[in-house]
């Protein structure tokens, strides 16, 4: 009974442990889109990954050093787009603009032929737009209706 308990006892304290160490989750995002032939900057809300994941480095040169490297970043596991009608565009302009809705999210190595692999730094908001801003799209999941 009590190597059970000693079993049990490590489980949950790995599950906890790996949970405590990889805080990669869903995160709330606006991008700011405009585009050439549009009269407004549009505000759109969607949802991408981020968050801390275990990584460990060495500083061991050589073979050795890199079988003990492990770095891994806050990527999505199922990511589906979708697709929008910017308001106020001319008619030569297309109007359309699709963009990532990420789905779920989890700690794996970055792949560099299909994701972008680094850390942009929060810019000044107040610059994100050259023209009008405007909110037209809630995050997903919520509704227009006050």
């Amino acid at each position: 009974m009590g190597s059970s308990t000693l079993a049990l006892t490590c489980g949950l304290l790995y599950m906890l442990g790996g949970r405590a160490l990889s805080l990669c989750s869903l995160t709330d995002y606006t991008l700011y889109v405009e585009k050439p032939g549009c009269d407004y900057c549009v505000a759109i809300n969607t949802t991408i990954c981020m968050g801390f994941c275990y990584s460990w480095d060495t500083n061991m040169v050589g073979l050795v050093g890199k079988r003990l490297l492990l770095q891994r970043g806050c990527t999505y596991r199922s990511i589906e787009y979708q697709t929008i009608t910017l308001p106020g565009c001319q008619r030569h302009a297309n109007p359309l603009f699709s963009y990532p809705v990420a789905q779920d999210c989890y700690c794996s190595t970055c792949d560099t032929g299909s994701h972008e692999c680094t850390h942009k730094g929060a810019g000044d908001s107040s610059v994100q737009c050259a023209k009008p801003l405007l909110h037209i799209y809630p995050y997903p999941g919520q509704s227009n209706h006050v």
